[in-house]
């Protein structure tokens, strides 16, 4: 459970985490090293097993047991006119995850990965940024916990993904209070129009709520969902479990975290760049090199899904291929 009961409590949590085991790290550039292939020929894929290996705490690590963790929070601010849908899809949305029919569903049977829905008071949506906080700091707090909670300590990979109408603009601001600059996006696929009015909302957000620290913005300008799955992600490091992440909404819970302090996404790495413009701006600000840019904008975790095939095969020649001297191949 939880153990934090106010965002200052969960800042020193996020201060104290784990991080890599050394002896891995050392151990799994020595055995790549002596794989039967020309040095660097796997490319990334060489990186991300011996990243694996930091937090799996084993030269030869597998992933076998992946979670998939999906956040639901409705939006005040959708109120403004914000999203091409209507709030009304979130809890529809649910229902359809909890029967199986989403992308997400597919994916997680596709590449045998257990799935989990959490919908956090959707019949109380956060209340309009434009005009009060969010959340206040009690809400914020039992939505980060919520995402700790909901993290299996025994697995070996967690995404996250969301579900929530009007959570693009939410993300925008978040990333904008963290870093300046228009993270606007057409999320849903709103027109021109509709993303100057993101762009307007967005706007009064920041007017009205900053400055603030990065805790701080997540409540007066995030959501239920945004929170949880920060959350996560932390109980993920804390558990040391290595976290694939998902598209920009994903991200920007991730940016929090990251700007909170340093570090913290050391267990991450991005799945993939989204066709939402401003998410290739996101991976920028947090550091990482997305591993697929396939055009998606789906949320859900449906990217960090398709992702995990990437680390799987890499995991698979890491810890499956031989070394020359099992082989008994000359290494010339």
């Amino acid at each position: 459970m939880a153990s934090f009961t106010s965002l200052s409590e969960f800042a020193d949590i996020l201060a104290a985490q784990p991080g890599p085991d050394a002896e891995a790290i050392a151990a799994a550039p020595a055995r790549n090293g002596q794989l039967t292939k020309p040095p660097g020929a796997l490319g990334r894929l060489e990186e991300l097993s011996i990243w694996m290996a930091g937090w799996a705490g084993t030269e030869k690590p597998a992933l076998d047991a992946p979670q998939v963790l999906v956040f639901a929070g409705n939006h005040g601010v959708a109120a403004k006119g914000v999203s091409a849908f209507p709030p009304e899809v979130t809890a529809q949305m649910v229902f359809n995850f909890e029967a199986g029919g989403a992308a997400i569903n597919q994916l997680s049977n596709a590449f045998g990965a257990k799935l989990h829905v959490t919908a956090l008071d959707l019949d109380a949506p956060t209340a309009d940024f434009t005009e009060e906080p969010a959340m206040s700091e009690a809400a914020c707090v039992a939505a980060l916990a919520a995402g700790w909670d909901a993290v299996d300590p025994e697995v070996d990979m967690l995404e996250t993904g969301e579900m929530g109408i009007g959570n693009t603009p939410a993300a925008a601001a978040i990333a904008s209070a963290l870093y300046g600059g228009d993270f606007v996006g057409r999320g849903t696929g709103v027109d021109d129009a509709g993303r100057k009015i993101k762009q307007d909302v967005v706007a009064k957000g920041l007017a009205r709520h900053l400055p603030a620290s990065p805790l701080e913005v997540l409540a007066r300008l995030g959501g239920r969902e945004i929170a949880a799955m920060a959350g996560a992600i932390a109980a993920a490091r804390h558990h040391s479990v290595p976290v694939m992440l998902d598209g920009f909404i994903c991200c920007s819970a991730a940016a929090v975290l990251s700007e909170a302090q340093r570090g913290a996404l050391d267990h991450c790495v991005a799945g993939h760049m989204s066709a939402e413009g401003a998410h290739a701006m996101m991976l920028e600000k947090i550091g990482k090199e997305p591993l697929l840019n396939l055009g998606l904008r789906l949320g859900e975790g449906a990217g960090a899904a398709l992702a995990r095939g990437s680390m799987k095969g890499a995991l698979a020649c890491h810890s499956g291929m031989a070394t020359f001297a099992e082989a008994g191949v000359s290494e010339g």
